[in-house]
């Protein structure tokens, strides 16, 4: 039983964690989440499944 009830802890207070930051970041955006931006996906070039822009472009969202 302790276990479940510290689960249900640690899970509410991650998701607490990701709205407190989303009412602070501007405009409520995660910023970072472009392919562009990621170093793993830049020698694949594929492109962003956002927004579409390959690795030599810029985020166009």
């Amino acid at each position: 039983m302790v276990t479940i009830m510290l689960s249900i802890l640690l899970l509410g207070l991650g998701i607490a964690g990701i709205a407190i930051k989303l009412l602070v970041k501007k405009n409520g955006r995660f910023s970072g989440t472009c392919s562009s931006n990621n170093p793993l996906l830049q020698g694949d070039g594929e492109s962003c499944g956002i927004c579409g822009a390959k690795p030599q472009e810029r985020c166009k969202s």
